[in-house]
């Protein structure tokens, strides 16, 4: 098994980045980070989110495995104290492989046409203030908006920015998109839904801007800024990202203990009725 590491650079995940190196080869797994079977990210979603881009080029080969150093991640099935388990399960057993959608992003400017991957989401504000643009649906106008920003999210991004927008959070085996406003501003000349929506598969949102109007974008973790952008597509990517399960943990207990939290000795609502 050829495995590759990234840590996020903090001292707990340099000596934890350490062990594992030094139990994996024990075990007979070899590192190789210029073509790894499994990549292994130490430290948060953020962590995960940089080894996604690193590997971006070979994302249908690879399959990621997170380990989390703080609170729980989306994106981190093991934690701190787990390492010796994580690698004798990847040297000796074969992991179950899911597979999430991604988000496809193309940006059209007078130099040419730039494409994107974005595991979480993609998001778009005006460098200079409010934003102002024209969204249409598979080529159809649907909405003008002005505000704050747009953000464009993957399910599996849906529980980040997207929900601190009030945005729904989506499975992660659905594919689809969800488009969601950042302080939009409804008049009579902008009109918006003034709610998420999601689009399936094969549906895409083309975002029209201003040409003179300077454009800051986020690509997950990455932001970057834009001129004479003439159009931006954005649609479910045909590539998935791929995360290696050693064991089960399903999404809907990451997000439960995420943002409600669980009790263990908690046996319920009919315990806990009203008096």
């Amino acid at each position: 098994m050829k495995y590759a590491l990234l840590d996020r650079g903090d001292r707990l995940s340099r000596e934890l980045a350490d062990q594992f190196h030094e139990m994996a080869d024990a075990r007979g797994l070899i590192r190789d980070d210029k073509s790894p079977r499994i990549v292994l990210s130490i430290g948060g979603d953020g962590t995960l989110l940089q080894a996604f881009h690193r590997y971006r080029d070979q994302v249908g080969k690879i399959s990621f495995v997170g380990v989390h150093t703080g609170h729980l991640g989306f994106y981190a099935d093991w934690k701190k104290n787990e390492l010796n388990e994580l690698v004798e399960l990847m040297s000796a057993t074969t992991p179950t492989t899911v597979s999430y959608p991604l988000l496809k992003v193309e940006i059209s400017t007078d130099g040419g046409t730039s494409s994107y991957l974005a595991l979480n989401e993609f998001t778009l504000k005006s460098v200079e203030g409010t934003l102002v643009a024209q969204l249409n649906i598979n080529d159809e106008p649907f909405e003008m908006f002005r505000g704050d920003g747009i953000v464009v999210s993957t399910p599996s991004g849906s529980t980040g920015y997207n929900k601190s927008v009030n945005g729904a959070i989506l499975h992660p085996h659905l594919e689809a998109m969800q488009i969601a406003e950042i302080a939009s501003i409804n008049n009579r000349v902008y009109r918006t839904l003034g709610s998420s929506f999601i689009l399936p598969k094969h549906h895409h949102c083309d975002i029209v801007t201003d040409p003179d109007e300077p454009l800051a974008v986020g690509i997950d973790h990455l932001v970057l800024q834009f001129r004479e952008v003439r159009s931006i597509v954005c649609s479910v990517a045909e590539e998935k990202v791929h995360f290696a399960r050693y064991r089960p943990f399903p999404f809907w207990n990451r997000v439960r203990d995420a943002f409600i939290g669980f009790d263990e000795n908690d046996k319920g609502p009919a315990k806990k009725r009203p008096r």
